[in-house]
């Protein structure tokens, strides 16, 4: 993307009828470090990858509790969906106290849809620069939700954001018609199967990336670091060991780096995304 005469302003029209600084936001999303949801009829699985800008330094916390049946992965600006993860909190906080009751997953998610919309409408304002997926359980069963820069929201089964996520939802794409029917186990394992294609051949290890669930008796909390590479070891997933059937899977990964220009990584904003 380049400067134009048209992106000095986000409630600034383009004669294309586009808004540049809010495809800009998006942009972001794709910039940021890869994040994972998939659900089944009882359980939401959250996973992301969290890898350190420097060996001396810890990684930025990318998966956020909202409430015991609300949580968020997020793609992009991380000071920007701290931000988002705390108004979320204090919505669910405010809901409860009022009613005594936990707040609609779907409800939150219009909200938040609603406060990321009101930037793309103030000249004295930017759109939030990260996108975050909306795990959640209510009366009406497990959700997954995207929430959009532009303040668009989906519903989804399973989905991919971040660098590199074409990878991924292609995965995700070939086994989704199981998910609704996976066990837990099977969630977390289809996590991080997913996780790895957007590593590129890079070993899968339970430092690089964080795995969250919720499901029916189970509050929302991250999987420690033991458990989740536990799991990777169980399912053999660390390294090549698929072998012939591993082709496929690095085809897919270079089609999606194709896509992408293969330089995803370049030239981000000295932000950690």
């Amino acid at each position: 993307m380049f400067r134009n005469q048209y992106d000095t302003d986000v409630t600034t029209w383009s004669p294309a009828g586009r808004l540049f600084q809010v495809e800009y936001a998006m942009e972001a999303v794709k910039q940021g470090s890869a994040a994972i949801g998939l659900r089944s009829k009882t359980h939401v699985v959250l996973g992301c990858v969290n890898k350190a800008n420097s060996e001396l330094s810890s990684h930025q916390k990318k998966i956020f509790k909202v409430d015991d049946h609300i949580g968020v992965a997020i793609a992009g600006l991380t000071a920007d969906g701290r931000v988002l993860s705390r108004y979320m909190r204090n919505e669910c906080i405010n809901y409860s106290f009022t009613y005594e009751s936990p707040l609609p997953v779907g409800r939150l998610v219009v909200q938040l849809a609603d406060k990321a919309q009101v930037c793309t409408q103030r000249s004295w304002k930017r759109p939030y620069g990260v996108g975050l997926l909306v795990a959640g359980l209510d009366e009406s069963g497990a959700h997954l939700y995207y929430n959009c820069p532009s303040g668009n929201y989906f519903e989804y089964q399973a989905f991919a954001i971040g660098s590199r996520s074409q990878a991924a939802k292609t995965y995700l794409e070939r086994r989704f018609e199981n998910f609704m029917d996976s066990t837990r186990d099977d969630l977390v394992k289809d996590a991080l199967m997913a996780i790895r294609e957007t590593l590129q051949g890079e070993t899968l290890k339970s430092s690089i990336c964080t795995v969250a669930v919720i499901g029916v008796g189970e509050p929302f909390h991250i999987l420690d670091h033991g458990t989740v590479q536990q799991m990777i070891d169980a399912f053999e997933i660390a390294g090549e060991q698929e072998g012939p059937a591993a082709e496929p899977d690095a085809a897919a990964r270079q089609e999606a780096a194709a896509e992408q220009g293969g330089s995803t990584d370049e030239g981000v904003a000295p932000m950690d995304i």
